[in-house]
């Protein structure tokens, strides 16, 4: 199976490297070769253990086949040994900012930053987007951007099997979602969104939130909440929400050529009394970077603590998920 798959990323390789001989005299087809790697070292403080973890290492490509026709396609290498197929997707432009995506692709729920490695302003997700459901499922996203005078508006609505990725069940109930987004990545940016989710008998969940962004360049806040409602009794309701922040310094080093300080404050609760959120957490942490056209990394220190008023069973796997937590971690885009 190890041969299977080196095979298959070769002959990746070479297709994308004769693709991109025939792009400088063609407008199509075209594509765009990506990857992440992300490597880490934690030391849990009030248990005394500590490891280090590829902890994501993705590859993928997505390309334009005509002015209407787009692909995506992204695998995990492995995520806790395992080889993951992510992002499977086709997507059809028949007019200008409608689109029509088919296929494995991100769930209308989810910042994009942060879920994604290469995005992330922290080693580790925020609660909300590590507890509450996979970001991708197998289906149809629909997508409509246009201006409000000055203002960019983003539609989004969605239709999935509702049972997560790589797994193509025949259901009679599929899960929907619907986003709208006002604004854009710099400046000012709200969205509120929806997913329903009822994925069997035992497990049938609806998702709302909102959230808020501003972008100068220099620095950036973000925040926002998110509740899962459980429509059945065999899974209790839950509620996350975080405030994060960074400031990015440019330098003149020979290693690096910026630093990004980073703040965040999250909670997570699944009582809902008025006691507060079960867990708090402070996450503080100062990054090292390099970027240029092509290639970018950054040389992360992290520090978070952990205020526990009640033990979640998400975090019962092992005592380090709940500790406080130093973590170095090297993170490579391309």
């Amino acid at each position: 199976m190890q041969t299977v798959r080196l095979l298959t990323l070769i002959l990746l390789h070479s297709s994308f490297s004769l693709s991109a001989q025939e792009t400088d005299t063609l407008s199509y087809p075209s594509f765009q070769f990506d990857g992440t790697l992300k490597n880490k070292y934690e030391y849990a403080s009030e248990t005394g253990m500590s490891r280090f973890s590829v902890r994501n290492s993705r590859v993928g490509a997505k390309g334009i086949i005509n002015s209407y026709t787009s692909f995506r396609v992204q695998v995990e290498l492995s995520d806790n040994g395992d080889f993951k197929v992510l992002d499977l997707s086709g997507t059809l432009e028949p007019l200008d900012g409608l689109t029509f995506t088919l296929g494995q692709t991100s769930i209308p729920l989810f910042n994009s930053y942060i879920v994604t490695p290469g995005t992330m302003m922290f080693a580790n997700r925020a609660f909300l987007g590590k507890y509450f459901i996979s970001t991708r499922d197998l289906g149809v996203l629909v997508k409509y951007g246009f201006n409000m005078g000055i203002v960019p508006i983003k539609l989004e609505m969605g239709l999935f099997n509702g049972n997560a990725i790589n797994d193509p069940v025949w259901k009679k109930n599929e899960s929907f979602g619907a986003r709208v987004e006002l604004g854009s990545m710099k400046g000012a940016r709200v969205t509120a969104k929806m997913y329903n989710y009822p994925n069997n008998d035992s497990t049938r969940f609806l998702f709302y939130g909102a959230d808020f962004r501003y972008d100068t360049g220099k620095w950036k806040f973000e925040t926002e909440v998110m509740k899962r409602e459980s429509k059945t009794a065999h899974n209790t309701d839950m509620l996350s929400y975080y405030l994060q922040g960074a400031y990015h310094i440019p330098v003149k080093w020979s290693m690096f050529n910026y630093l990004l300080p980073a703040i965040r404050w999250d909670a997570i609760d699944e009582r809902l009394d008025e006691n507060g959120f079960d867990v708090n957490r402070l996450t503080t942490g100062i990054g090292f970077g390099f970027k240029q056209k092509q290639f970018s990394s950054i040389l992360r220190f992290d520090y978070e603590w952990y205020y526990v008023n009640n033990d979640m069973t998400i975090f019962a796997k092992n005592p380090e998920m709940d500790s406080d937590k130093f973590t170095v971690e090297l993170l490579i885009t391309f």
